[in-house]
Parts: structure tokens; C-alpha cells; sequence
């Protein structure tokens, strides 16, 4: 069965002026046209390509690559609006429509926004959704504590950044725990802090425990490197102070240079810490 949304698997039939006819085992086929067609390709040869329907509602194969697949989210640009919604770039010649109903805001043009791209039963089309909660399940979850994690950023509220797991589930990123800039669409790698007992997810961009202290020990050595041997940095630094120049917390940075010192690699005086 060929599929509308994702890559398929499907044999050369035959060659027209139009294009390549490419089916599928039962016997169903698509049109892959012409200025779509890869090189040194021969009838009976397999493709991957990407089925979508066109501006007629007729379904047609690319060997484009779509910026977002069926039942996944993407950051994407409002390219036009008219009266049905929003229409976003996908990559492919017919824009993704966002209807008026999916928009938990008016999206403009030239705008980038979150959404998740469905099938559309109805009208057996895709379209995308910028209500992107409502397609998150924490119900069922299919991740642990310190594993790590893909994370995609949809939204931000007083205590925290909302983020994508998994293209799954949703997590929470708390401000004071982030050191670095984050903004609205960013793909980030990151690791489950604490799943809560009503399954609400606690995320972190920084491993925890020892395992991230070694990769923060370095960067303190390789700046103590870079700097001559000396930071005006140690334990009794503010955590402004070592968040503005080291992009990690306080506690963090304690841990890591306690590691050092411990390895006999610094020595912590009080007006810094220096390179032994």
C-alpha cells in the first residue's frame, strides 16, 4: 500500500513523457515526474521517494526531501495566508496548510512556528497543527532517568522552557538549569532528570553527576590553558560570575574543579584558581 506522508519503497514500472510510474506489491501506483527522476535509473529498479498529493488532490512521488514526515514535528516558515490558514515551507512545491482551527495563535507570514504534521481523515489530506500539547503522550512513557534524550523546543512559561522528547513526549527544561542560549524551534540533545509521579518529565542538557563534571573539568583547563595558567575564579565566586564566564553553575563548577584538584592539575588560592 502506498502511503501519503512518508518514504516509500516502490519499483519502476514504466517511463512517459510526464514521468516515471513507480507500484507498490498490490498493485497500486504514482507518478514520479519527470524533473523529479534520478540518474542512471532503469525500469524494475526500486526508489525511495516521498508520496504527498499535489495542488489537485492527485497522488504524486518526490525524491525532494520534505522538511517534516508524517506524525513529526518541524520549525517551519509561514510562506503565505488566505482564508482557509496558514500554508508553510516543506521543501516541496505545495505548501503545508496550517488550518485556522489548528492555530492556538494567528500565524503571520515570514513567521517560523512548532507543529506536527497529521493525516487529515476527513479530507485525506496532510496538513500540520501548531497545538502542539495535544499530541504529546505522557500516558505511556518510553524513556528512564539519565538517558539521553532528542528535544525540540516548542514553547516557554514562567518556570521553565516546554520541550519535545523523542518526538513523544513533553518535558520540562527549568531556567536555572540552563547555561547556555535557547530559543523557540532549537533541536537540543539532552537527559531525563526525574520523572515525577504524575509522569511530568524533568530534562537537563548537562549529564549529571560525575559524568558531567569530566567534560566541564576540561573546559576549566582548557580555558586555565588559554588564559595562562590563571582564572580569577574559585569556590567563592558568585554564580553570576562563573555562569557569565564558564556557562555552568555554581555547583557544577565546584564539582569540576574539585575533580582538578584532586588530580593535582590546579591549586585554588584566593584570588583564583591556577594551572599547575
Amino acid at each position: 500500500m502506498i502511503q501519503i506522508g512518508i518514504y516509500n519503497d516502490l519499483e519502476i514500472l514504466r517511463d512517459t513523457s510526464i514521468g516515471l510510474y513507480l507500484g507498490d506489491k498490490q498493485g497500486n501506483d504514482v507518478l514520479l515526474p519527470w524533473k523529479d527522476e534520478p540518474e542512471d535509473i532503469a525500469i524494475g529498479d526500486v526508489l525511495s521517494v516521498f508520496v504527498y498529493k499535489d495542488s489537485e488532490d492527485r497522488l504524486i512521488a518526490t525524491t525532494k526531501k520534505p522538511f517534516i514526515l508524517l506524525n513529526e514535528f518541524a520549525f517551519l516558515e509561514v510562506k503565505q495566508v488566505n482564508r482557509v490558514g496558514a500554508f508553510l515551507d516543506w521543501g516541496l512545491v505545495k505548501d503545508l496548510l496550517v488550518p485556522f482551527r489548528e492555530q492556538p495563535q494567528e500565524m503571520l507570514r515570514g513567521r517560523s512556528y512548532v507543529v506536527f504534521m497529521y493525516h487529515d481523515k476527513t479530507t485525506d489530506r496532510l496538513v500540520a497543527s501548531g497545538n502542539v500539547r495535544k499530541f504529546l503522550n505522557n500516558d505511556d512513557l518510553t524513556v528512564s532517568e539519565e538517558e539521553e534524550v532528542d528535544l525540540m523546543v516548542y514553547g516557554f512559561d514562567d518556570i521553565g522552557i516546554n520541550v519535545v522528547i523523542n518526538n513523544t513526549h513533553r518535558g520540562l527544561l527549568y531556567k536555572n538549569e540552563i547555561f547556555t542560549k535557547v530559543e523557540y524551534g532549537d533541536r537540543l540533545k539532552g537527559y531525563i532528570k526525574k520523572i515525577r509521579d504524575d509522569n511530568k518529565i524533568d530534562v537537563v542538557l548537562q549529564k549529571q553527576g560525575y559524568a558531567h563534571v569530566e567534560p566541564n573539568a576540561q573546559k576549566i583547563l582548557s580555558l586555565l590553558q588559554e588564559a595562562e595558567g590563571f582564572l580569577f575564579l574559585n569556590d567563592k565566586s558568585s554564580p553570576e560570575d562563573i555562569k557569565y564566564q564558564l556557562q555552568m553553575s555554581k555547583k557544577t563548577f565546584k564539582k569540576a574543579i574539585g575533580a582538578l584538584y584532586k588530580q593535582k592539575l590546579i591549586r585554588i588560592e584566593s584570588d583564583g584558581i591556577y594551572l599547575v
